[in-house]
């Protein structure tokens, strides 16, 4: 009997043993308690990385402001009366020409007027032709033939009073455009005012913006520019200065300009919220990829890879930044060209941490010298 219960007990602790020792292994990472860990100034198993060399890159500087499109000539087709409508000519999206018929109203009355004023202007010119004729014979006073000229011209008048009258019962493109969307239709009473359909010429968009006067220097017409539509991500459209205001806002002190850029495939809409950017010129920084940059708060850090005692360890590095294009951000200072950071996979990174792993990651090396923007926000 004891030596069963023997047993038994020798068989509860090597199990609790066993279990002793998974825990102390899952714990230490398979090693054994009191080996270096990540962030032990370099000893145990180093954390695989990706790292990139500095080097500089070539930076535009560039004013950005907004703006908003709108076509080289915009309308809301209205009426400037009261009636129904009796025919649309047009569908929606459509393109039309100056002077083309979009909309005919219903028109009786006029129609009955013209007939009118026809009818009293050939009455007018007939007893004129009379009259003239006895005064150029001497039966009738002159004085009788000039009553009836003028009552020929006031017949006259009326009947181009009345067409015009009918005139506004027909409705024209002012200008060659596209029509836009609209829920007129024959039969739908309109009153004065009201939107029929927009026009829009588009085939060249301007964008009015306003400048802080600090960079009257830099404006001129003719000048490129480029245009960066919220609407259509990473797309650019490259346009002209085409004027410049006169006068500077001497609330703001901000200058306007407006920019035209061709728009031959109608990409662009009345409407839509431009960003525009204006060259200064173009500088060489130092940058690294947004991947490689830790903030916190208002400070920003990267992970520079130097010697430790048993091989490469991470380096926590304060660095002031400048601003991002491209996916990079410009370094003011903390780095110098030739350095080596960590790429990205930042959260796996302590400081002092054993680094291990090849180079050329994400805008590595290879990236060095390539053309990058470098925007400022006008304001």
């Amino acid at each position: 009997m004891i030596r069963r219960h023997f047993f038994l007990v020798a068989a509860v602790v090597a199990v609790l043993l066993m279990l002793v020792a998974g825990g102390l292994k899952l714990a230490f990472g398979g090693k054994a308690p009191g080996a270096g860990g990540p962030g032990g100034g370099g000893g145990g198993r180093a954390i695989a990385v990706s790292q990139i060399v500095v080097q500089p890159r070539a930076f535009t500087d560039r004013i950005e402001v907004l703006g908003v499109a709108k076509g080289r000539q915009s309308v809301t087709i209205t009426s400037n009366t009261a009636e129904l409508i009796t025919a649309v000519h047009f569908r929606d999206g459509q393109v039309v020409s100056k002077g083309q018929v979009l909309v005919e109203l219903k028109a009786d009355q006029e129609t009955a007027g013209i007939a009118q004023a026809q009818a009293q202007l050939s009455q007018a010119e007939r007893e004129y032709t009379r009259w003239k004729t006895l005064a150029d014979r001497g039966i009738a006073p002159r004085a009788s033939a000039e009553q009836y000229m003028a009552a020929r011209d006031t017949a006259r008048a009326a009947l181009a009073s009345a067409s015009a009258q009918k005139l506004d019962k027909v409705i024209r493109a002012p200008f060659a455009g596209r029509v836009g969307i609209t829920d007129i239709a024959p039969g739908a009473l309109i009153s004065p005012g009201t939107p029929i359909v927009t026009l829009d010429d588009v085939s060249l968009i301007r964008v009015d913006f306003s400048v802080p006067d600090r960079y009257l220097p830099i404006l001129r017409e003719g000048l490129t520019i480029s245009a960066a539509p919220d609407a259509l991500p990473g797309e650019t459209f490259t346009g002209r200065i085409a004027q410049i205001d006169t006068r500077i806002d001497p609330t703001t002190r901000a200058l306007k300009a407006r920019a035209e850029f061709p728009n031959a495939d109608g990409r662009l809409k009345p409407g839509m919220l431009i960003k525009v950017g204006i060259d200064q010129g173009q500088r060489q920084g130092v940058a690294v990829p947004e991947s490689a940059i830790q903030f916190e708060g208002s400070q920003a850090s990267v992970f520079l890879i130097a010697k430790g005692p048993k091989g490469q360890v991470a380096r926590r590095t304060a660095v002031q930044t400048g601003l991002s294009s491209d996916g990079f951000v410009e370094i003011v200072s903390g780095l110098k060209a030739g350095d080596h950071i960590v790429a990205d996979g930042l959260n796996r990174v302590q400081d002092g941490a054993a680094i291990g792993g090849g180079k050329g990651g994400p805008g590595g090396a290879q990236g060095g010298g390539q053309k990058s923007g470098h925007q400022k926000k006008a304001g």
